[in-house]
């Protein structure tokens, strides 16, 4: 439905629009791919977090993204984990690179090649 959607605004809609209209529906239709990304993207996303979190912190891998997430803000407030941490820094890399990919894929520093 979603893609309908998308696919009424930006080829029925946004031609005849102009103006204010206009830069709403392209906001909407923007606003539209982003949640399609997240849909394909997230969850497969969600689970590597996950796992890799589990590995680092040495828990269950069943637990919350959030909870675990906490867990590790919580070590790091403390110090008893920073960058010299072995899988940290990768951790949060490859975290923040899956969500740029759902948020901005367009961002130059996702450029790989």
């Amino acid at each position: 439905m979603i893609t309908a959607v998308k696919a009424f605004i930006d080829e029925t809609a946004m031609p005849s629009l102009t103006g204010h209209a206009a830069f709403h529906a392209r906001v909407a239709s923007n606003v539209l791919a982003t949640v399609l990304r997240e849909l394909d993207i997230r969850p497969s996303a969600e689970a590597a977090e996950r796992q890799r979190l589990a590995a680092l912190l040495d828990a269950d891998a069943t637990a919350s993204a959030r909870d675990l997430n906490e867990q590790l803000c919580t070590l790091l407030q403390r110090g008893d984990m920073d960058l010299t941490t072995p899988g940290l820094l990768e951790h949060l890399k490859t975290t923040t690179i899956d969500q740029l990919s759902v948020d901005q894929p367009g961002y130059s520093g996702l450029q790989t090649d």
